[in-house]
Order: structure tokens, then sequence, then C-alpha cells
């Protein structure tokens, strides 16, 4: 499938030549406010489009300025899945897909990327992800091959999102270096990891140092992680 973009550091996004004109947005006709496009993504980007060019607080937003409700969404949408509510989840899906057309439709104008560009990025790192799949490779486990992918750039550790909370943080971490070979063989390594930790923080407690149960708490709180992991449970979800 042929890319829209092909960028790095040194070419200016904004001067990419690769990145399609989008012809201007117009209101829909139809009487029922549908925006055209052959599936919904489409019709999504119409939207903004319009919305971008006729609405004053639309038109001003910058991918910065929308970051609060792209979280705000996602976490709704959590919500929504962990209470079973198809209605909700429906509603916040569509919120969550509104943030996701913003962000390519600001991107678009400013001559960065388009809806294709990273459908290409994502088809791309799926069939390398999946050679059972697209080819005659055999199944490899996914953090594996993510781990190959990063070992060739800057490391293991490279790319890890700055905004995870602490446990999911931990949790990524211990994939990671998992991947990689660094592990316990099972679960019982790491249930003997929180008891010595758990020993540990009770000693920094009865020595009365703030810094020592700092640490010591965090090495707990990170063992306590990696059982969770080794057990096939997230600790967001615990």
């Amino acid at each position: 499938m042929p890319r829209t973009v092909v960028a790095d550091e040194s070419t200016p996004l904004s001067k990419s030549p690769f990145v399609k004109k989008q012809s201007a947005p117009t209101k829909p006709s139809d009487g029922k406010h549908r925006f055209p496009g052959p599936g919904s993504l489409d019709r999504a980007l119409s939207l903004v489009r319009y919305l971008r060019a006729e609405c004053p607080w639309d038109s001003k937003q910058t991918p910065e300025s929308l970051i609060p409700h792209l979280l705000e969404e996602t976490h709704e949408v959590v919500d929504a899945i962990r209470e079973g509510n198809v209605n909700a989840l429906e509603r916040e899906l569509g919120d969550l897909l509104l943030n996701l057309a913003f962000q390519i439709v600001i991107a678009e104008e400013a001559g960065q990327l388009d809806a294709d560009s990273v459908y290409g990025c994502l088809e791309t790192k799926m069939i390398a992800r999946h050679p059972q799949l697209f080819g005659n490779g055999e199944y490899q486990e996914w953090e594996t091959l993510k781990a190959t992918e990063r070992m060739a750039d800057e490391g293991v550790l490279h790319g890890l999102a700055k905004g995870l909370d602490p446990l999911t943080k931990a949790y990524r971490i211990q994939e990671r270096v998992a991947a990689i070979g660094f592990d316990w063989p099972d679960h019982e390594g790491a249930h003997d990891k929180v008891t010595e930790e758990l020993e540990e923080v009770a000693e920094a407690v009865q020595l009365g140092s703030s810094q020592s149960v700092l640490e010591e708490v965090g090495d707990l709180l990170f063992a306590v992680v990696n059982l969770a992991r080794l057990t096939d449970t997230h600790p967001t979800t615990a």
C-alpha cells in the first residue's frame, strides 16, 4: 500500500510533499447533516474539517490544547467498558473518535500527516509483528518482536510513554526487560521478592528514615507489579 507521508528529522513536516491536499469542507446538503465519506473515519474527518472551518472554538484548538479532552475521553471509554454499559461505550467511543479525528485534521492542515499515513504506519507495524500471518515467518511473542525493533533503535526502554501512570509504567518496563530474557522463570520467584521487599519496608520504618521508607516502598510496589504480571493480572485492574 503506498504511503502518503514519509518524513524524518531532516525533513520539516510542514513542507512534506507527500500529504494529500484536502478539498474545502462543506456543510452536508442532504438535510440529515451526514458528512460525506466512504467510511465512518472519513465522515468523522469531514465533520472535523467543517467544524475547524466554521466554529471559532474548534478552529483555534491545537494538538496540545486537546490533550486534556483526549485523556478524559479515554478514561470515560475505560469506565464504560468496566461498567459493561454498551450504550455509554458507544457514546464514549464516538467522543474518542472525534478527538482522534481532530488530531489527524490539525496535523493534516499543517502538512504533517493524514489518515492514510497514519493507517500506513499501523499496517506496516502489524504486518511486521505478525510474521506467521503475513509471509513464511513463525509465531513470535509480541514483546519479543517489539524488543527486537527497539534494540535496533535506542534500547529496550526506548519509546516508553512519559504519561503512563506509575503502575502501568512499571508493568511495561517489566514486559520489555522480560522480552530480552531478564525475568523470573515463574511467579514463585516474584512472590519471594515481594516478601523480601516487604521485610525491607518494615526495617526502614523501624529506622525512622523517610527517604529509606520511600525507596523501599517503591521497590515493594515494583515487586508487586511484577508478581501481578507473572500471574496474568494487570495491576491497574486488580
